[in-house]
């Protein structure tokens, strides 16, 4: 768990080093962002309805996506990177958020290149992942900025996140007391998606969290419970946000607990070989 004050900007710090379980995954859309500093050969990522990959030496860094992150991986990969809430990348960007919406960029985009150069040095001189950690905990704390609006699309996520999308985003913005013009401009600005868009995709990734890939799934009851209109809307939604319909989801989440029970990237990545 981060530090303060980065621990109301991030959900943790990672280490990664090895063979990933498949050269390709697809990552589904979450509510949260990535910041990968790589330390490896580079990898490639295909994002939204892009046909090419775009390969990253250095790193990236990638906000609340809206549709699923094809991630091609070399034989061995190394980094360490920050799983971001979603209005956390807002205080060390250069750019608005939306900006990079399904696009992400690369760590010199955002830091400089010297800058980012030096960083890795320092990171792959470090000894051992919790200095390389602590390294990056410390870079980031550094480069915290004072962000406007800020509070106010924590303060709306933060309910959104509580009731897992389930609310009335007209009510968040009396809340608030802002219109919903200005709601919509700042969470664009700091997360890159609107509080609508952010709320699809809370209940669409608490809904699919609550899969049990092990057993049967009544797929109509799932979809009543998370209160979609019908089954259909559901499917199409799923599809929207994965490119997989619900069954095909299910027979590809059974695949990697089958092929790699117990692996640490267990719970949302699915292979895309």
């Amino acid at each position: 768990m981060p530090r303060p004050p980065l621990d109301g900007l991030i959900d943790d710090l990672y280490y990664l080093d090895g063979a990933p379980p498949y050269a390709r995954l697809t990552l589904p859309p979450m509510p949260g962002a990535l910041l990968i500093v790589n330390l490896g050969a580079p990898f490639r990522i295909r994002s939204g309805a892009d046909i090419e990959t775009v390969e990253y030496a250095d790193g990236c860094v990638v906000t609340t996506p809206t549709r699923a992150l094809e991630f091609g991986y070399p034989p061995r990969t190394r980094s360490v990177g920050v799983h971001f809430k979603p209005w956390g990348p807002a205080s060390f960007l250069p750019m608005p958020a939306a900006e990079l919406r399904d696009r992400p960029v690369t760590i010199e985009q955002v830091w400089g290149r010297s800058a980012t150069a030096e960083l890795r040095e320092r990171l792959a001189e470090a000894d051992g992942p919790h200095e390389m950690l602590t390294l990056l905990e410390d870079e980031l704390t550094r480069r915290l900025s004072e962000t406007a609006g800020l509070a106010l699309v924590r303060h709306t996520s933060s309910v959104i996140a509580a009731r897992g999308g389930a609310v009335a985003i007209g009510d968040l913005s009396v809340a608030a007391g802002v219109s919903s013009t200005h709601l919509a401009q700042r969470f664009k600005e700091l997360v890159g998606v609107t509080p609508k868009r952010l709320a699809r995709t809370y209940r669409f990734a608490s809904t699919v969290f609550s899969i049990d890939v092990a057993g049967p799934v009544d797929w109509g009851e799932l979809a009543g419970g998370a209160g979609y209109f019908d089954q259909a809307h559901f499917g199409h939604e799923f599809r929207a946000f994965t490119g997989f319909t619900p069954t095909r989801y299910v027979e590809v989440r059974r695949r990697f607990l089958r092929e790699h029970p117990g692996h640490v990237l267990d719970s949302w990545p699915l292979p895309a070989d």
